[in-house]
């Protein structure tokens, strides 16, 4: 049987990033939504440790699978992602958030225990303020044993298998290395990453990019070429600070902000906000795998390697630039499609079957502290994620559109098969 709780605070306070809020202080300011507090403390626990956001946008659905099962245990108001058994009568479902959350993360991060262990802490001294202490301590236990449960089945997807072997392709626009990296490219094994609700990485694979000698490819090399360079003498300051915004961040710290903050503002329960946060976090985890599936299939160049070789593309409208340079470091790996644009469609078309088309937000970004963009619709800010990776260097626009029409489709699937409502009177 799994030890009970301790019920005290071991008042060790956890040193967050960005504008995250200590866990403490987050917890103590009165009643809060314990499963937005914990997805802040999963975001910190993943910048801590610096995950990369390819790798992030998997953990942060591990995490939130974990923690609407633990909460939608208490009633099976909807099917379950995977744990279908119930949590214990008289349990607390708060408790059981935070326990889930807790133990997810200190499994998948073991060296960050000790900050996860006080802020369990801290959760369970502000609980036991309102809810009887046992039911408190049974809370935790369930989550923890949800957890559990859902990191092994997830620990064998496919992620940490070996990557399959690469053979580089030196044909005109095939990927090559690019500046700051060496060897194959990065986050292979996520093309054969067993996805929470596509079928198959590949079910939302677009038709590829178009040809090299067609007039779409020059017309969006000569617009990369222009906006996205180091040395850009049209884009414009707002367009700089716009590609380091959507660049200095992780998809899945930017829009769980958005959705944790919307969730706050409109005051949505426990389950609802568990819900919300695990249909967002799938759908960007999911939106990842399948771009890097159609990434793997068509091991399309980058923009600096395309400027570069120009003279090879056989398209008489484009000019090569071998000391053209992006403004940022490419990512270290294939260009088509955007994953950033993929994975932001994905979680926008979640957030609008939540909220509506036209509900008005502000985003942040850890990486340009104080600066900060607001938005009258979720599409909006996708169409502004796709100019990013544009004024970046890192993409050409069909990239970016084809991405962004991916993750339409992979929201749509996920929204249309995990989680579903078991009746459709239950108000939750």
């Amino acid at each position: 049987m799994r030890r009970k709780p301790a019920l005290c605070a071991f008042g060790v306070v956890i040193a967050w990033s960005g504008a995250l809020a200590s866990p403490a202080a987050t917890q103590a300011a009165g009643h809060t939504n314990m499963v937005v507090s914990w997805n802040e403390i999963a975001l910190s626990t993943f910048a801590t440790a610096n995950v990369p956001p390819p790798a992030a946008n998997r953990l942060g659905a591990i995490v939130q699978a974990a923690v609407f099962d633990a909460v939608n245990g208490f009633g099976q108001r909807y099917t379950p992602i995977h744990i279908a058994a119930s949590g214990p009568e008289d349990a607390s479902a708060a408790a059981a958030a935070a326990g889930a959350a807790h133990e997810a993360l200190a499994t998948l991060f073991p060296a960050q225990k000790t900050s996860l262990d006080a802020a369990l802490a801290t959760s369970i001294a502000g609980l036991v303020d309102e809810e009887d202490a046992q039911s408190v301590a049974a809370g935790v236990d369930w989550g923890k044993t949800v957890a559990d449960q859902v990191v092994a089945w997830r620990a064998a997807d496919g992620f940490s298998s070996a990557p399959p072997p690469y053979v580089f392709n030196s044909s005109p626009g095939q990927w090559q290395a690019t500046p700051g990296g060496t060897g194959p490219p990065k986050f292979r094994t996520l093309a054969t990453t067993m996805p929470f609700a596509l079928t198959s990485p590949s079910q939302f694979r677009p038709v590829g990019p178009p040809a090299l000698t067609s007039a779409r490819y020059a017309q969006d090399f000569n617009e990369v070429m222009a906006l996205g360079g180091t040395t850009s003498t049209v884009r414009t300051p707002f367009q700089t600070e716009t590609a380091k915004f959507w660049q200095l961040d992780t998809p899945t710290a930017m829009w769980d902000r958005v959705a944790d903050s919307l969730a706050s503002e409109r005051h949505t329960n426990l389950l609802q906000t568990a819900r919300l946060l695990a249909l967002t976090n799938i759908s960007i985890a999911d939106a990842t795998i399948a771009v890097f599936d159609a990434k793997n299939a068509f091991n399309s160049w980058r923009p600096v390697t395309a400027i570069a070789q120009a003279a090879t593309d056989g398209n008489p409208d484009t000019s090569p630039d071998p000391t053209w340079q992006p403004l940022l470091t490419t990512p270290y790996f294939q260009e088509y499609p955007s994953a950033h644009s993929g994975v932001s469609s994905a979680a926008a078309a979640v957030l609008t079957s939540f909220f509506g088309e036209d509900a008005a937000f502000t985003v942040t970004s850890a990486g340009l502290p104080g600066v900060t963009r607001s938005f009258t619709s979720f599409a909006e800010a996708v169409a502004q994620v796709a100019d990013a990776r544009v004024y970046a260097g890192f993409h050409f626009r069909f990239a970016c559109e084809d991405a962004m029409r991916m993750g339409e489709q992979v929201g749509a699937q996920v929204r249309g098969t995990l989680m579903q409502r078991r009746s459709e009177t239950d108000p939750n």
